[in-house]
């Protein structure tokens, strides 16, 4: 893959990548309380719009609202989704509808079911929980997890749909990002942001990794402090609760994660130091004197940043060293392009690394994982999605 050039001085120093409002559905026909949601969100962005903050999308998550993968509740279940995806998509929203159960159903009718879902929506994403802190490693769902990334594969052309799924693993309500996300309790809302640039601004020019990890403390709660005060008086004027924002500096394709690194290490990412870079962050991270949520970690996704793309077609860092990094990161495995014939046993086999490691650490991780039909390891792969970069299918070893 040609190596594509990223120009920082383009890229504006963050954006909000999500305001995600969090709602309990007391049942699946009762989809009208939604619309006081969508009010709330349309009136949050333009909250931020007015602070001269760029919001890139607004989404909705509920509780689990699939609560039982029985055959009759499935396919009570699917025009009501139906239903609710149009309703979030005339304001242009993303719905999270949670993880969904996956007793009372095999895992082939479960996963076909999957596939319909995402056939018949455009906006609706939705997880499954693979290990959580009351549960502990569901090795069934793990099974079920790797058919539905398959029947998903399948589902749509490019294998572009598993982009809307992901297995979970001690993923906490009021986490922002999706697929993952889930909510609990009282109405409330919660921040993303797209913030790469803020660790390429603090590492620039650091000496050492001490040094770099105080500039980026420093730098966050410069320029997150604003955004979070922004958040709390959109909380009192709408009597909404808000729940912080996820610090975890998501890329884009004009702000590299992966080149913030390597400005810092000197070396291409996936090098000796890698590893320790991304501690230095995720060490900010927790220091930063601001309301946080969800994972609040260092975001990896090879297919949202073009440097990390790169460095994955140069074969500088494996399924695997994205698996070590997790232990020091904060997502797990994010948005990695598989050899199409991948296997069920070998994506279970996956699953249940990111599950075991979340589980040790008692940290969220996930692992939203895209075979591509008809492509090895090493052939390019492009999506027809804006936030998406080309790239090069990764091997399983």
């Amino acid at each position: 893959m040609a190596p594509e050039t990223i120009d920082p001085n383009t890229a504006p120093p963050l954006r909000v990548r999500t305001i995600t409002a969090g709602r309990e559905i007391p049942g699946l026909p009762e989809t009208g309380i939604l619309e006081e949601d969508l009010v709330f969100l349309d009136s949050a962005r333009s909250e931020f719009l007015q602070a001269g903050l760029e919001v890139q999308t607004v989404r909705l998550a509920t509780q689990s609202l699939v609560r039982s993968a029985d055959a009759k509740f499935l396919s009570l279940a699917l025009p009501v989704l139906e239903r609710m995806d149009s309703l979030v998509s005339e304001i242009d929203a993303l719905l999270s509808i949670g993880p969904i159960e996956h007793q009372g159903g095999s895992a082939e009718a479960i996963a076909n079911w999957a596939a319909a879902l995402i056939q018949a929506t455009s906006n609706l994403s939705f997880s499954i929980s693979v290990a959580s802190p009351e549960g502990g490693i569901d090795a069934r769902a793990q099974r079920v997890a790797a058919r539905i990334m398959l029947a998903l594969a399948a589902a749509t052309a490019g294998g572009g749909s598993n982009f809307r799924f992901a297995a979970a693993a001690h993923i906490p309500p009021g986490t922002p990002y999706f697929p993952v996300a889930l909510h609990a309790g009282e109405p409330a809302f919660s921040i993303g942001l797209e913030s790469a640039r803020l660790v390429e601004l603090a590492f620039d020019g650091a000496s050492d990794l001490p040094t770099a990890r105080s500039r980026l403390r420093q730098i966050l709660d410069e320029r997150v402090k604003p955004i979070a005060a922004i958040a709390t008086a959109i909380a009192d004027q709408h009597c909404r609760k808000f729940l912080g924002i996820d610090l975890s500096p998501a890329p884009g394709l004009d702000a590299s994660i992966a080149l913030a690194i390597e400005n810092l290490t000197g070396l291409p990412f996936g090098s000796a130091s890698t590893l320790s870079a991304c501690a230095t962050v995720t060490g900010a991270i927790a220091e930063a004197s601001i309301p946080r949520c969800g994972y609040s970690g260092l975001m990896l996704p090879v297919l949202e940043d073009i440097r990390l793309a790169q460095r994955a077609a140069e074969g500088r860092f494996s399924l695997n060293d994205l698996l070590l990094y997790s232990a020091v990161c904060g997502t797990g495995l994010d948005v990695v392009p598989l050899p199409g014939d991948i296997d069920t046993h070998s994506l279970e086999a996956i699953v249940g690394d990111v599950a075991a490691l979340a589980h040790r650490l008692q940290k969220p991780l996930a692992a939203r994982l895209l075979p591509i039909p008809g492509k090895a390891a090493g052939e390019l792969v492009k999506f027809d999605n804006p936030y998406l970069t080309d790239a090069v299918v990764m091997a399983v070893t």
